[in-house]
């Protein structure tokens, strides 16, 4: 059973999310918070699987909220999925660096959301390919200059490579047929460059591939 927590300071909207929810045998909604400083709270009381976390709320705004959360080792195994209705740059990459496994805007389909919540429930990040487009454009413009640092020094040269395919957007069965891997291999690559990096999911490891210039505008062709 995943356990699901909601953030938003819009009663109906967190009525909606729980209808969906509901439905699914597999899922279970398990509080709901009205601002940030209630969703640190729940997710310290509940520690849900998964916490669907709205960005602007009162008190306590969603990324902070995120940041306290995945910054808490007591709730290492709480996932935050951002929802909002912001499609902005400065939001994805706020939520992505603060920690949150999943960007998703309040408009998606029913279906779309329950495979979110399955998918980073697991243990995998949720990040598009087209919002993944927005923030390597948005690293080229700030114009900075990447630093590798040390730690990509223990990847091997295919671990670089599929390390570089995962933060320009691509699944597991992605990378596996343009590298011509079986998809439990590519699997295995990932884990292993995650636990070698000591990132705690795929969508930290994104961050790592943009901040070191392992991905860059054109880079994916």
């Amino acid at each position: 059973m995943i356990r699901v927590a909601l953030a938003d300071d819009q009663t109906l909207v967190r009525a909606g999310f729980r209808s969906i929810l509901s439905d699914e045998t597999d899922m279970e909604v398990v509080g709901e918070a009205a601002d940030g400083e209630q969703a640190v709270a729940l997710a310290r009381e509940q520690r849900p699987d998964v916490f669907l976390m709205d960005i602007r709320m009162p008190v306590l705004d969603g990324l902070e909220a995120t940041r306290r959360i995945t910054a808490d080792g007591r709730l290492e195994g709480v996932r935050v999925v951002i929802l909002t209705t912001f499609d902005v740059d400065d939001h994805v990459y706020g939520a992505l660096r603060a920690g949150a496994s999943g960007f998703l805007l309040k408009d998606t389909e029913p279906m779309e959301l329950l495979h979110a919540v399955r998918v980073v429930a697991r243990g995998d990040a949720l990040i598009a390919p087209a919002v993944t487009r927005r923030l390597i454009a948005e690293f080229a413009s700030r114009g900075r200059r990447p630093d590798a640092g040390p730690r990509l020094n223990a990847l091997t040269e295919r671990e670089r490579e599929v390390m570089g395919l995962v933060g320009a957007g691509l699944s597991n069965d992605e990378i596996a047929q343009r590298l011509v891997l079986s998809p439990a291999t590519a699997k295995t690559h990932v884990s292993r460059i995650m636990t070698k990096l000591a990132v705690r999911d795929r969508a930290q490891l994104v961050i790592l591939a943009y901040e070191s210039g392992m991905i860059t505008p054109g880079w994916l062709a």
